[in-house]
């Protein structure tokens, strides 16, 4: 038996150019991404985001990045053919299979929707905010209002709940396709992650592990889930690990010398830290390989800065990539200039990046900083420590070098920095039995995501209490969906490579480690989320998944590599390789296996289809019923193209007879046709004849609070429609 891609005896097939490839694909989602955003946001803020617009602007700041992030890219990855042909393979594999099994989540109840609504409101009138169209309702009116659930009222005008980065990206596809191109477009996201992972894995643990860390991750439950639906997770993981990417081929361009495939390795392992991976640039350390490499730290600073653009949460993600460049800096003022040579363009591409994702927050999203400011302020305040000392450390950098250099000889220090890895893993491992995480409400989201919980421990049979939110079992989460073995095999690497990089070796692992230990920490400590399952996952995926199956892949790696230091024969080798392989392959496949087959939400788009087109042409639609007004405000806008509001509740889940009267009399001096829509055929009854215009039975995602989802549940959205007779009282 042979594992032809696992084999670390054979040098590369192909040579450097398979390698070159694998260095390349894995690199221009991010590149091309950027671009787009680039492009995009000062369209947006004009008013200006439309095709023709946009897509050239769109396509010349890709062309651009690509050009020069591409330019003297070194030989990063000793490759074969067949490894790079598996990567590829499966990204492409991933793309197929989410794109059949896709999501239509149109409706809006939670995240993906409101993503959807907002792409689609981008795509067809390129402009922010969206208005009120009041005249449409013969003008304002203390029963009128434009909010709804993932869209607020602020300034005059709907503003959308989240950051504009994802629905630029989601725009694309309804450019191509309307509605269908959108719902694609998740699952050819999916797809780059797949490729952006593997590149990381192969610079950093070598390609012959890429093909399994690309299929253990596009299997793995949150990845599929969030690869089928409009989420902004994964445009988020691509620019993080994008940047890891572009900055590790940026040091690599300063490498002297010339080689293109792994120089002999020692036995016991040292191939395994990545160290066998790095092979220099062909073209020395000279002026042309020192500004190539410049542009490609500010390069991976502008990607890494991006994703703040694209969620919130991405500034939290990035903090370790200030605090690294600010390492960079003061490594260079304490004497090594080589070393530190990075620092400046990093942290200027950072800041670029970071800053244009404020602007775009504050400028189109400031009810959504509003919302979060209770968690937002704190990261603020943190963002704003680690700068200071980022300053601090640079500027004290020569006082501080030799105190430095004699703390990092201490004995067993190294030993102690992989001790206390294994400690933090333990600690979380231990949480459930030691703390349960609980948050009395205290405002209306609150008391509504109690409710919720209450809801699901119902139907999971669990004890009632709305004040739980389950965060003391994040640690599991992530057993559940990437296994135990990889759990532990992460865990392992961690703390090996920590104790490698306090001995200094394994530099290049660096920022990767402390970007991946940094979000899982944090991401577990606090997730954030309403805690039902498959919802919660995604908090998992921009960084904690894809980065635990890149240390278990090394620890994988590792452990193969101490056998042959042991003095093991090649057939045990590949056969403890095949054994990790599967135990990192099976759990992963187990948990998927209940709901990879099992699309959500599906006819949501042809029902969206037929209530727009049983709308007639000038209506101006009030939405009379609480759920309706919550799921359809904003859809009927953005899909349907017509103004549309909710009135106000009092008490009940209808409004007053007398505000709906008044309003359709408004709206019919105005000249448009008056409209209602509920959910209940006897909540519009007495203002005209109800006709049924969705009845749509479908599935959705499972609520589960302890365990891994397993199936889907039922889905009923009912809306039916009135055009008001004339009151016979005017």
């Amino acid at each position: 038996m042979t594992t032809g891609w696992l084999d670390r005896t054979r040098r590369p097939s192909a040579g450097p150019s398979a390698g070159k490839v694998l260095a390349v694909v894995s690199v221009v989602p991010a590149l091309v991404l950027a671009g787009w955003l680039l492009a995009g946001l000062p369209l947006l803020l004009l008013g200006w985001f439309r095709p023709l617009a946009a897509v050239p602007l769109g396509l010349l700041a890709a062309a651009l990045l690509c050009r020069y992030g591409l330019r003297r890219l070194p030989e990063t990855i000793p490759a074969t053919a067949w490894q790079v042909t598996g990567v590829i393979a499966v990204a492409l594999a991933s793309g197929v299979f989410n794109g059949l099994f896709r999501s239509e989540q149109l409706i809006v109840r939670r995240d993906p929707a409101t993503y959807a609504q907002y792409g689609i409101w981008l795509a067809r009138h390129g402009s922010l905010p969206v208005p009120f169209q009041e005249q449409a309702f013969g003008g304002l009116d203390p029963a009128l209002h434009f909010d709804s659930v993932g869209f607020y009222g602020f300034g005059g005008a709907v503003v959308p709940q989240f950051m504009p980065g994802a629905p630029m990206l989601h725009a694309v596809g309804a450019w191509l396709g309307d509605v269908a191109g959108l719902l694609l477009v998740p699952p050819v996201l999916g797809a780059a992650a797949v490729l952006v992972l593997a590149g990381v894995v192969a610079r950093l643990v070598g390609a012959r592990w890429a093909p399994l860390a690309a299929l253990v991750f596009a299997i793995s439950l949150p990845i599929l889930y969030t690869s089928r639906t409009t989420f902004s997770e994964i445009p988020s993981l691509i620019l993080l690990f994008g940047g890891l990417a572009l900055l590790y081929d940026a040091e690599a361009r300063l490498r002297p010398g010339v080689t293109a495939s792994p120089p002999p390795e020692p036995p016991g392992g040292s191939g395994a830290s990545g160290a066998g991976h790095q092979p220099p640039d062909s073209s020395g350390t000279g002026p042309a390989a020192i500004r190539a490499a410049w542009t490609g730290a500010a390069l991976a600073g502008l990607v890494f800065g991006l994703a703040v653009m694209v969620r919130i949460d991405g500034l939290r993600d990035v903090l370790p990539v200030l605090a690294y460049a600010g390492l960079l800096i003061a490594v260079r003022r304490a004497g090594n200039r080589d070393g530190g040579r990075l620092g400046v363009p990093l942290l200027g591409g950072l800041a670029v990046g970071a800053g244009l994702g404020f602007a775009a927050a504050y400028l189109l999203s400031r009810p959504y900083l509003k919302y979060l400011s209770g968690s937002l302020i704190p990261l603020l305040a943190i963002c704003g420590a680690v700068v200071v000392l980022t300053v601090a450390m640079a500027a004290l950098a020569p006082r501080l070098a030799a105190p430095l250099r004699r703390a990092a000889r201490m004995p067993r220090l190294p030993e102690i920095a992989g001790g206390l890895v294994v400690l933090v893993g333990a600690a979380f491992a231990a949480r459930p039995w030691l703390q349960t995480v609980i948050r009395p409400p205290a405002t209306t989201e609150d008391r509504l995501t109690a409710d919720f919980i209450v809801g699901v421990q119902r139907v999971n049979g669990l004890p009632i209490d709305g004040s739980r939110l389950y965060y003391e079992n994040s640690a599991y989460w992530v057993i559940w969906y990437v296994g135990l073995p990889a759990a532990l095999l992460a865990t392992l690497a961690a703390a090996l490579l920590a104790r490698r990089l306090v001995r200094g070796t394994a530099p290049e692992w660096l920022l990767p480690l402390a970007v991946i230990a940094w979000t899982t920490v944090t991401t577990l400590y606090r997730p954030g989320i309403t805690p039902d399952q498959p919802w919660a996952a995604r908090r998992l995926v921009p960084v904690v998944i894809p980065g635990l199956i890149l240390l278990a892949v090394w620890g994988l790696g590792w452990v193969r590599d101490r056998a042959r230091g042991s003095g093991y024969r090649p057939p045990v080798r590949r056969g403890l390789a095949t054994a990790g392989a599967v135990l990192l392959l099976v759990p992963v496949a187990f948990v998927s296996a209940g709901t990879a087959f099992n699309p959500i939400e599906r006819g949501e788009r042809a029902a969206v289809e037929a209530l727009c087109a049983a709308l007639p042409a000038r209506a101006s639609v009030l939405v009379v019923e609480r759920v309706t007004a919550a799921r359809f405000t904003q859809l009927v806008r953005s899909s349907c193209g017509l103004p549309a509001a909710r009135v106000t509740l009092y008490r009940t889940d209808v409004p007053r007879t007398s505000d709906v009267r008044r309003l359709v009399t408004r709206i019919r001096a105005a000249g448009r046709v008056p409209v209602l829509l509920a959910a209940e055929a006897r909540q519009v009854s007495g203002y005209g004849t109800p006709v049924h215009i969705m009845n749509l039975r479908t599935r959705q995602d499972e609520r589960s609070l302890v365990d891994p989802p397993n199936g889907t549940w039922s889905l009923a959205a009912d809306v039916w429609m009135t055009v008001p007779r004339d009151d016979p009282r005017t």
